[in-house]
């Protein structure tokens, strides 16, 4: 069991798995009082008037309480990172990072002008951490890049992957969680998609290309196709010289 575990791991790309480990590690040392959670949340004037820059990092390992809803977005973490990097972003593991680092800034930039509307800041202002938001954004580009897989929610019903963000939406709402975290997650996630999917369809621009600077970061390995040696092709027939 160990060790099928531990092959599991190691076979999982490289964001998936930095990711997955550092949500896991931060979240256990906040539950074993190691880490204090207060030194992770997202807050604005600590950054801006402390310099505390970490808090921009931070907030997105954090997933509160080791119940079942830790599990819960732990799993759903785990696949559908692991399936958008093993799949739309095969070989561009750079192009992933910048969908994530895109993805943060949209959500920390939603929460801090929310946090100034007013009737709309005293609701923004619970959101400390967006942990879940992100995770709920992949989900949604994933379903907007795989529309017609079939699945099926605890056997009840099946749908077809368009709809899982809106289904995960209504289990939230039911089981009493609070549906900003997950809509958050939902417009980060329609953001990339028409900016990187629908935008440079309609004009043929690309406004989300990964800067130089990030791509430097990773060496994706080229798909590189072996040519045949020493490989010789038989002349035509010789009739096919003589057609009229």
């Amino acid at each position: 069991m160990a060790q099928a575990v531990e092959e599991w791991y190691k076979q999982m790309p490289i964001i998936t798995r930095s990711y997955l480990t550092a949500a896991i590690v931060t979240t256990v040392g906040c539950f074993l009082e190691i880490i204090s959670p207060y030194h992770l949340y997202l807050n604005p004037k600590l950054v801006v008037k402390q310099y505390q820059f970490w808090r921009l990092i931070t907030n997105f390992l954090y997933f509160r309480k080791m119940d079942l809803n830790f599990m819960f977005h732990m799993f759903f973490l785990a696949r559908y990172c692991k399936l958008l990097e093993e799949n739309s972003f095969r070989g561009r593991t750079a192009d992933f990072f910048y969908m994530l680092l895109f993805g943060a800034s949209v959500l920390t930039g939603i929460v801090l002008i929310g946090g100034m509307i007013p009737y709309l800041s005293e609701s923004f202002a619970k959101i400390i951490f967006l942990s879940n938001s992100l995770t709920f954004m992949m989900v949604y580009v994933w379903s907007k890049q795989n529309p017609f897989i079939h699945m099926s929610f605890l056997g009840l019903f099946t749908f077809t992957a368009a709809y899982l963000p809106w289904v995960l939406l209504g289990f939230s709402v039911l089981v009493g969680a609070s549906a900003w975290v997950d809509l958050l997650g939902m417009i980060a996630g329609h953001a990339y998609y028409f900016l990187e999917d629908v935008y440079p369809r309609m004009t043929g621009r690309r406004p989300l290309k990964t800067p130089s600077f990030i791509k430097a970061l990773f060496a994706d390995e080229a798909v590189v196709v072996a040519r045949p040696v020493n490989v010789r092709f038989a002349p035509p027939p010789a009739e096919e010289f003589h057609r009229d």
